[in-house]
C-alpha cells in the first residue's frame, strides 16, 4: 500500500478541544502527517502555545473560539473557519466533559452539561463542517466516541448515553452525507489517561484492577491514536463510512476470563 495514501499535505482539520488532553494529540497526528490545522477552544488565549508548536513542524495553524454548547458560537468558528483557509477537509469531533456520579446522585445540571456537550456538540459542530465541504464534495468527519460507545459503567450514566449517542450518530450522517463524497466514523478510545480522569490513575489498586481486564495489559498511551486518526482523516480510508474504530487495548472484547489462568501461562 502506498504510503501517500497516508499523506495530508494541502488539507485542513478542524479539531475541537485542543486546549489540552487527548485533542492535542490527535491534531498533532494530523500535523505531522501532512495537514494544516484549525485549533479550537472556549478560550482562545489557551491555544497560543500549542498553535506554536504546530507552526514549528512547518503546519500553519489558527486558533477560533468555539464553545460547542452554543448555537452561534458554532455559526461563527465556521465562518471564521472557511475564512480563514476556504476549504475545510477534515473534521475531529473531540471537545467533550464528563460527570462522574452514581446515577442516584446525577443532576439534572449534570445531564443536560454531559449531553449538550457531546452528543448535541459533536451534532452541530459536524453540521457546520458538512456545509462547507458538501460544495467540495469531500469530507472526513471523525466523531469521538469512547469504549463507552458500546460498553456501559456504573457512575457514568450521562457520559456512557452520550457516547453511545455518538456511535448512532456516526451511523446516521455517514448515510446521509455518503453521496456527498463525506466519510463519517467514530474513534473510540478506551482507557486514557487524561485531565479528565487522572485522579483514577492515582489509585494503584484501581489501575491493577483496569489493567487485568484489558488484554495488552496497560492502559492506553496517548500516541497510540496517532495511527487510527490519520488513516480515518486520509485516503487510506475511503470506502470506510458509519464504522466504530475501537482503540481500547481488547477491553471491548469482555475483559473476562471464563477459566482460571496458571500463573506461569505466558512463560
Amino acid at each position: 500500500m502506498s504510503g501517500s495514501l497516508f499523506d495530508l499535505t494541502g488539507q485542513v482539520a478542524v479539531v475541537t478541544g485542543t486546549s489540552r488532553g487527548l485533542g492535542q494529540y490527535l491534531a498533532r497526528a494530523l500535523a505531522r502527517a501532512g495537514a494544516d490545522l484549525i485549533l479550537t477552544s472556549r478560550r482562545k488565549e489557551t491555544l497560543a502555545p500549542f498553535a506554536e508548536e504546530i507552526r514549528d513542524l512547518g503546519r500553519r495553524a489558527v486558533e477560533l473560539e468555539l464553545d460547542v454548547r452554543d448555537a452561534e458560537s458554532i455559526t461563527a468558528m465556521a465562518a471564521q473557519a472557511a475564512e480563514s483557509f476556504g476549504q475545510v477537509h477534515i473534521l475531529v469531533n473531540n471537545a467533550g466533559c464528563n460527570v462522574r456520579k452514581p446515577a442516584v446522585d446525577v443532576t439534572w445540571e449534570d445531564w443536560n452539561l454531559v449531553l449538550d456537550t457531546n452528543l448535541r456538540g459533536s451534532f452541530f459542530v459536524a453540521q457546520a463542517m458538512a456545509r462547507l465541504m458538501i460544495p467540495h464534495h469531500y469530507g472526513r468527519i471523525i466523531n469521538i466516541g469512547s469504549v463507552t460507545s458500546v460498553f456501559g459503567y456504573a457512575g457514568l450514566g450521562p457520559y456512557c448515553a452520550s457516547r453511545g449517542g455518538v456511535r448512532q450518530l456516526t451511523m446516521s450522517l455517514a448515510d446521509d452525507w455518503g453521496r456527498h463524497g463525506i466519510t463519517v466514523n467514530c474513534l473510540a478510545p478506551g482507557w486514557f489517561r487524561t485531565a479528565q480522569n487522572s485522579v483514577l490513575y492515582e489509585n494503584k489498586e484501581w489501575v491493577e484492577y483496569l489493567v487485568d481486564r484489558i488484554p495488552l495489559k496497560r492502559p492506553g498511551a496517548p500516541d497510540d491514536l496517532d495511527g487510527a486518526v490519520v488513516f480515518l482523516a486520509s485516503e487510506a480510508s475511503r470506502y470506510i463510512t458509519g464504522q466504530t474504530l475501537l482503540i481500547d487495548g481488547g477491553i471491548s472484547t469482555g475483559a473476562m476470563r471464563a477459566t482460571m489462568r496458571p500463573a506461569d501461562a505466558d512463560e
